[in-house]
């Protein structure tokens, strides 16, 4: 993997030329190095992607099919093997058959669903007061330590409302900057923080963050090469993942013909559900 840190300082990047200065007749060697490395790094990744993307593609295929194709094969499985436990039971009344063929009906029987579980629970979910409860994908919302927040909470807000209230800006740009500033005091003011509100009355005080100076190329070259570094390393923990997965474990049985691997599993099931079917014919026939 790319290095850009260590790309920028082997190329020189920013050392021959300063901020927005230009080599005098077009890019010296140093920045078109890291051209170079660029457009290497850049079709390293979309490479990666493609890969890692056709991978994700087929492993997700695959468990959608082998669960679509071979769930009902192997829930019948079950339930004959829970039907002829029970029949060896009935024949023997052993105790020892007894319990297999009471765990065989338990492992035969469906898993409750979520509603099933917390049903009759209208005011929480899984045993969290509402107040507490978050959409999907969203960091629960902790109650309120108290109805009113302290005087010296009330006080900062009061404060930093008054200096930084969006009707206060004189351009469009300022008003965005003071709406997301108030955002972040109202909800500082609503968990009653008051060492946070400090926070932001200091961060007020102290003016919006100056502008960064603009890159030069080099530099903007070099910020390029660690973001396709980041992009990579992201993916090759995501390709990492897929790699681990029982699904992809099974893909590497059949790499060239994975729908063949899913009626090869079929066929065998079937075979066993024959078997079971005659046995359990035998047991109550």
């Amino acid at each position: 993997m790319t290095n850009p840190g260590a790309a920028a300082e082997e190329y020189g990047a920013g050392a021959a030329y300063g901020p927005q200065e230009q080599p005098p007749y077009g890019p010296g060697p140093d920045v078109r190095r890291l051209e170079q490395a660029v457009r290497a790094a850049e079709q390293a990744l979309i490479e990666f992607e493609i890969a890692v993307e056709t991978f994700r593609v087929e492993v997700e295929n695959f468990s959608r099919l082998h669960h679509e194709r071979l769930g009902p094969l192997y829930a019948r499985l079950e339930e004959l093997d829970a039907a002829v436990a029970e029949a060896v039971a009935a024949r023997t009344g052993d105790a020892e058959d007894l319990r297999r063929a009471r765990e065989a009906r338990l492992a035969a029987q469906p898993l409750p669903g979520v509603a099933e579980l917390f049903g009759g629970l209208p005011e929480t979910d899984a045993g969290a007061p509402r107040e507490e409860r978050a959409a999907p994908g969203e960091q629960p919302v902790p109650a309120p330590r108290r109805v009113r927040p302290s005087d010296g909470a009330r006080r900062a807000y009061r404060e930093l409302i008054r200096k930084a209230h969006p009707d206060l800006a004189a351009d469009e740009a300022e008003r965005a900057r003071r709406e997301a500033f108030v955002v972040r005091v109202n909800a500082a003011y609503a968990d009653g923080d008051e060492a946070l509100l400090g926070e932001l009355a200091a961060e007020w005080a102290a003016g919006p963050a100056p502008e960064p100076r603009p890159l030069d190329r080099a530099e903007e070259l070099a910020a390029r090469l660690e973001w396709l570094a980041r992009r990579k390393e992201l993916l090759a923990v995501l390709a990492a993942e897929l790699e681990e997965s029982a699904i992809a474990s099974m893909l590497r049985m059949a790499p060239d013909d994975p729908d063949g691997l899913l009626e090869e599993i079929a066929r065998g099931l079937r075979e066993q559900l024959a078997e079971r079917e005659a046995r359990l014919a035998a047991l109550v026939g």
